[in-house]
């Protein structure tokens, strides 16, 4: 069995960043790898990182129970990426 190794750039915490969605700026944390994530997804997309937040918020509210947004971008990021059977 393979040893755990640390993710490249290490353990780090949440970094806060602001983001405009539909015109009203709101203060996210997430740890770098998941900006990271984000911004390349968006760049794939050819969108700007806040038009990507923005749809996935957009679908957020739509849950029964919707999580904060920082829990579904992780969320929707670890889905997007994860393999598929």
């Amino acid at each position: 069995m393979p040893a755990i190794t640390a993710p490249r750039g290490g353990f780090v915490g949440p970094v806060k960043r602001s983001i405009t969605i539909a015109g009203h700026a709101t203060s996210i944390s997430l740890e770098p790898i998941f900006w990271q994530a984000l911004e390349a997804e968006a760049a794939r997309r050819a969108l700007p990182l806040s038009a990507l937040v923005a749809e996935i918020d957009a679908v957020r509210i739509l849950a029964a129970d919707p999580p904060n947004l920082a829990s579904a971008l992780r969320t929707w990021l670890i889905d997007t990426f994860a393999p598929r059977d």
